[in-house]
């Protein structure tokens, strides 16, 4: 409830919200069905996903470094903040190290992609398939303000192809509001 409180207060653009939420959801099924991770840590990688962009709208130009010191104040667990801190290794310089870490760097570009791919079909996720979003990878021109270069990165870093990795995310995302 506290984080659900917190994202509230310091995101309004709800396309943000959303793309909050969706990391979240991946995160969370992740650590339960890949991880076999019990509640208390799925609840952890939820949090990270749920708060890793918290602080994008408000101080674009401090991403990160407020997010952080707001969970170090509100004492959040270590793993959680240095999870958020790394979800973006080229930009805040903090390299992923634990699973949690290089899965949220590996979820997050892709997730924003993967949603930004379902959008333009009429029938939104439903029938999108992997190939079709591999396709748009290829168009420097689709969602251009995605990193390409982020995405291979983060998928070289972890042990699961890109192909798996996009129909994890296609299957776990498509319910979330």
């Amino acid at each position: 409830e506290e984080a659900y409180q917190l994202l509230n207060d310091w995101v309004s653009n709800e396309k943000l919200r959303l793309h909050m939420k969706q990391v979240a959801a991946n995160m969370k099924a992740w650590a339960i069905e890949k991880e076999n991770a019990d509640e208390r840590t799925a609840l952890k990688w939820e949090l990270a996903g749920l708060l890793h962009d918290a602080d994008w709208e408000k101080y674009p130009d401090d991403h990160c470094r407020v997010i952080i010191e707001e969970l170090e104040r509100r004492n959040i667990d270590p793993e959680v903040i240095h999870c958020i801190a790394s979800h973006g290794p080229n930009y805040f310089g903090i390299e992923p190290v634990t699973k949690m870490d290089k899965m949220i760097y590996a979820l997050d570009e892709l997730s924003g992609f993967i949603h930004a791919a379902a959008l333009i079909r009429p029938t939104l996720y439903e029938g999108l398939e992997v190939k079709s979003v591999l396709k748009r990878l290829k168009s420097p021109a689709f969602a251009a303000q995605v990193s390409r270069e982020d995405i291979s990165d983060a998928v070289s870093r972890i042990d699961i192809s890109l192909e798996e990795l996009i129909a994890f995310i296609i299957e776990h995302q498509k319910n979330v509001s």
